[in-house]
C-alpha cells in the first residue's frame, strides 16, 4: 500500500507508497484550479472528484462525450457503491498500533533488517498473505461485488490469528484494497458488481505476530478483452524481472530501470507517483522502491524486506483521487494494472516471501 509525499516525507499516507511526484497539476490561471486540492508550500496537488464524479470534471476530462463510457471504449466509467460499515475484530488478535486511530502513522525511518527469528516471521505473514490473496483470487466472476471480496477477506484473515493492515489505516475503511479497470490503487470495497471484461486488482496484507507480509495480482474477470490480457501479463513481467535481479549490494534505483525497459518495449506507462517500501515490523518504512528510471542511491542489504509494485497502464500515468481520499483512477480513464511481492535479500539475491 503507498505515502503521498508533500513537501517533505512525513506527509499523510494512504495504502500504498507515493513517490516524490505531485498528482496532475493545473495552471493557477485555469479554471481548472478550482477542481484541485493543493496545500501551499508543498507539492502535493490531487483532484478533487467524488465518488460519483462532478458533472464538471467529466465534461473537462471526456469533453462531453457519453459520461458512462470511457472515451474510444465500451467500457463504463468506474462508478462507486455502497461501503458496508466496518468489519469488526475480535479482541484476542494482535492489532497493529494505528488500527484504531483515524490518523496516519507515518513512515518509519531505517530498513526493515532481521534476524533469523524475524526472517520466519516474515516468512509466515508473507506466506498467509499469499494463501490468503490465491482465495481471494478464486472467487473474481462476473456479479460478485468488491465489498463480498472483502468479506471473504476479512474473514480467512481472522480465522488464522491475523489482523487485515488496511482496515483503519489512515482511516482506511476495508480489509482489502479492490481496484478495478482504470483504478490504479487503493480502490474501496463496495456494493459495485464486478462485470464480465473487468480487470480487478486485490491488495492483501496482513499483520501476523507483529509483522506485516503485504501482496498484491490483477485477476481476470469472465472474458476479458486481449489489450487487457496482455498489459496484465506484462505487468506481472516486469515485477518478476525486477525480483531477478535483487541481491545484497544492488542498486535500488536498477528495479526502476528493469521495470522501465520492459514497459517500454510494450508502450506502456508506468505511474510514477505509487512506490514500493520496506516492509516488516511497520507496515511502511525506507526504502522507497521507485518503479521508474531514476538516479537514486541506496543498495539493498542482506535480510532486508521491502516490496516492489509496479503500475502500467496502457495510457495516461496521470492519477486522479476521487475526494474519498483513497481511490486514484487513470486520468484518462485507461486500463491500469498491478502486482506486488515482499521479497527478502539473501545471500543468493532474493526470497519472494508471498507466494504458496
Amino acid at each position: 500500500m503507498a505515502v503521498v509525499v508533500g513537501s517533505s516525507i512525513q506527509s499523510r499516507i494512504l495504502c500504498s507508497f507515493l513517490g516524490d511526484s505531485s498528482f496532475v497539476r493545473p495552471s493557477p490561471a485555469s479554471a481548472l484550479h478550482r477542481l484541485f486540492r493543493y496545500n501551499p508550500g508543498g507539492k502535493h496537488v490531487s483532484m478533487q472528484l467524488s465518488r460519483a464524479f462532478s458533472g464538471l470534471a467529466i465534461l473537462l476530462f471526456y469533453n462531453g462525450r457519453n459520461i458512462e463510457e470511457v472515451p474510444n471504449s465500451k467500457r463504463k466509467c468506474l462508478r462507486p457503491g455502497k461501503v458496508s460499515p466496518r468489519r469488526p475484530v475480535p479482541d484476542h488478535i494482535l492489532q497493529p498500533p494505528y488500527a484504531n486511530s483515524q490518523k496516519s502513522p507515518g513512515i518509519s525511518g531505517g530498513p526493515e533488517v532481521h534476524d533469523e527469528l524475524g526472517i520466519e516471521k516474515m516468512r509466515a505473514s508473507g506466506r498467509l498473505a499469499a494463501q490468503v490473496l490465491q482465495h481471494a483470487g478464486t472467487l473474481v466472476k462476473p456479479g460478485i461485488t468488491t465489498d463480498e471480496i472483502d468479506q471473504a477477506v476479512h474473514n480467512i484473515i481472522i480465522d488464522n490469528g491475523a489482523y487485515p493492515s488496511p482496515l483503519g489505516y489512515g482511516g482506511f475503511p476495508k480489509s482489502v484494497c479492490t481496484s478495478v479497470n482504470e483504478c490504479i490503487c487503493h480502490g474501496i470495497p463496495d456494493s459495485r458488481e464486478l462485470e464480465d471484461g473487468d480487470i480487478v486488482n486485490i491488495d492483501v496484507t496482513v499483520y501476523l505476530n507483529g509483522y506485516h507480509g503485504d501482496t498484491s495480482a490483477t485477476f481476470f474477470v469472465g472474458d476479458v478483452a486481449e489489450e487487457a490480457r496482455k498489459l496484465v501479463q506484462v505487468t506481472k513481467e516486469c515485477l518478476d524481472k525486477a525480483i531477478s535481479i535483487c541481491a545484497p549490494g544492488v542498486e535500488f534505483n536498477k528495479i526502476g530501470k528493469t521495470i522501465h525497459n520492459l514497459a517500454d518495449e510494450h508502450c506502456y506507462g508506468v505511474v510514477e507517483q505509487f512506490v514500493g517500501h520496506g516492509v516488516g515490523r511497520v507496515f511502511h518504512s525506507d526504502p522507497v522502491i521507485l518503479h521508474y528510471r531514476n538516479n537514486g542511491r541506496g543498495r539493498m542489504l542482506l535480510n532486508q524486506t521491502f516490496t516492489i509494485e509496479p503500475m502500467l497502464t496502457i495510457g495516461s500515468i496521470n492519477p486522479i483521487m476521487w475526494d474519498d481520499n483513497w481511490t486514484v483512477v487513470t486520468e484518462d480513464g485507461s486500463l491500469s494494472a498491478q502486482f506486488e511481492h515482499t521479497i527478502l535479500i539473501t545471500e543468493n539475491g532474493a526470497e519472494t516471501l508471498t507466494q504458496c
